[in-house]
C-alpha cells in the first residue's frame, strides 16, 4: 500500500503541479495555479481526488470509497488514506486520471506540456 509520501510523489510528478497546504492541515494538489486535482490531508487520514463524472457512482458504491464532503457534486471521492480500498496501481491510474480532467478543462493555451497520452 502506498503511503502518504508516495501519494504525494506521485502527484507532484504529474506535469504542472504544485502543492500548497490550505484549510488548515491538507495538502492540496493543483495544476494550472490552483485547479485541484486530489487533496491529502497532512495528518494522512484522508485522501480526495476527482474522477470522471460516469464513474462517480461506481466509486462510492465500492466499501471505504465515499463522495467527499463538499466536493461531490464536483464528481470527487474519498478514502481513508490508512486504508486504501485499492491496488496502487489502480490508485497511481486514478490519480494520473484526476490530474488530467481537470488539465482537459483548461483553456487549449495552458494544455501543452501538460497532456498525457493515457490510452
Amino acid at each position: 500500500m502506498m503511503t502518504t509520501d508516495q501519494i504525494a510523489a506521485l502527484c507532484l510528478a504529474l506535469p504542472g503541479t504544485r502543492e500548497d497546504l490550505k484549510w488548515g492541515s491538507n495538502r492540496v494538489f493543483s495544476v494550472a495555479g490552483n485547479k485541484m486535482f486530489a487533496v491529502l490531508d497532512f495528518l494522512g487520514e484522508n485522501l480526495a481526488f476527482k474522477v470522471h463524472s460516469d464513474l462517480f457512482l461506481g466509486f462510492v458504491d465500492r466499501p471505504g470509497i465515499r463522495p467527499a464532503p463538499y466536493l461531490a457534486r464536483a464528481h470527487w471521492i474519498s478514502m481513508s488514506s490508512r486504508q486504501i480500498p485499492m491496488g496502487d496501481d489502480e490508485l497511481r491510474d486514478l490519480l494520473t486520471r484526476a490530474h488530467q480532467l481537470v488539465v482537459r478543462k483548461l483553456p487549449k493555451r495552458l494544455q501543452p506540456g501538460l497532456l498525457l497520452d493515457l490510452d
